[in-house]
């Protein structure tokens, strides 16, 4: 997970990403993004995005929580 602050990127699974996610301040969670290994493909868009937004971090951390 990286910032757009310049702090030293989280390198993790996914899951670890988001519950980074959850911890952080509202400011750091809008500047915080998730570079993916794999292209994955997104509704409404023509090719596959490597990065994941703060609006998808956080509904990925809300299903987590939600697991439990």
């Amino acid at each position: 997970m990286i910032d757009l602050e310049g702090r030293t990127p989280i390198i993790g699974l996914i899951r670890e990403c988001a519950l980074h996610f959850s911890l952080y301040k509202p400011h750091a969670r809008e500047q915080a993004r998730i570079l993916l290994t794999v292209p994955v493909h997104r509704e409404g868009r023509k090719t596959r995005t490597w990065i994941l937004e703060p609006g998808e971090i956080a509904a990925l951390a809300q299903r987590l929580a939600e697991e439990g």
